[in-house]
């Protein structure tokens, strides 16, 4: 696993891909925080991060799926996941070598944004401070949403060929699992008691939860169930194209 992790992270940043991705990141939270008035933090009145806490997710559903695009779709495309498998490597190894570096790279993306809370500390009133175990709690909630995003992103990387597939399957996806429960729990049809469990389903229930300071077990059990089924379903994805290529052999 830790050769497959460091071939990817060097790959990620001996080329342009991940100092592109990390700067848009950016470079957008940058504009909807500080320039944007609608959405900017200097309009919000209150010392606060949780406009960034709000926008953040919507930026990593851009985000992670453009840089797992190519963890297994590139490989497929070059023909290398045939050299990969002849490697004395498991799949496990493989997968999880490609996910803990695309974790790191979206490390590498959020640790910048952490000026932020300097930045509103020293703006906020004389003799007053910002709730830093709320900003911690939700930049907890935000890796674990980053984490279980790139699952699912690398799942949606390793069924195609394609890197443009692999980005917009994967973006789909991600907005689905984050929202799509949320916005379907809310419709008339769901209001009699079901609209509760529906919206447990999706990831921003958990999300919020998480971000309100108070860390629950049944949030991270949610988060690292939703990553162990993606690093499951990847790993199956992989040995039935190992199988299809076996029997065309």
């Amino acid at each position: 696993m830790r050769s497959i992790f460091l071939k990817e992270i060097r790959s990620y940043f001996s080329s342009i891909v991940g100092y592109v991705a990390i700067l848009v990141f950016l470079v957008f939270c940058g504009l909807f925080l500080w320039v944007f008035e609608d959405s900017g933090i200097l309009s919000y009145g209150y010392a606060s991060l949780d406009r960034f806490f709000e926008l953040a997710p919507w930026l990593l559903i851009l985000l992670i799926p453009a840089i797992t695009m190519r963890s297994f779709a590139d490989e497929f495309r070059a023909g290398t996941i045939e050299w990969l498998s002849t490697k004395p490597l498991k799949d496990s190894d493989i997968i999880l070598g490609k996910y803990f570096a695309c974790i790191v790279l979206v490390a590498f993306a959020l640790a910048p944004t952490l000026l932020y809370a300097y930045t509103i500390d020293n703006l906020a009133m004389l003799n007053t401070s910002i709730d830093f175990g709320s900003i911690i709690g939700s930049y907890i909630g935000l890796l674990f949403l980053a984490a279980a995003f790139t699952a699912v992103g690398i799942f949606s990387s390793s069924i195609t060929g394609n890197q443009v597939v692999g980005f917009l399957t994967g973006m789909f996806a991600c907005y689905i699992l984050y929202s799509g429960f949320e916005s379907l729990s809310k419709l008339p049809a769901f209001a009699e008691g079901i609209d509760y469990y529906l919206s447990m389903v999706g990831m921003a229930f958990h999300y919020k939860s998480i971000s309100r300071g108070l860390i629950d077990s049944r949030d991270v059990v949610y988060f690292l169930s939703v990553i162990a089924i993606f690093i499951s379903l990847t790993r199956y994805s992989l040995n039935s194209r190992t199988w299809d290529t076996a029997s065309q052999d």
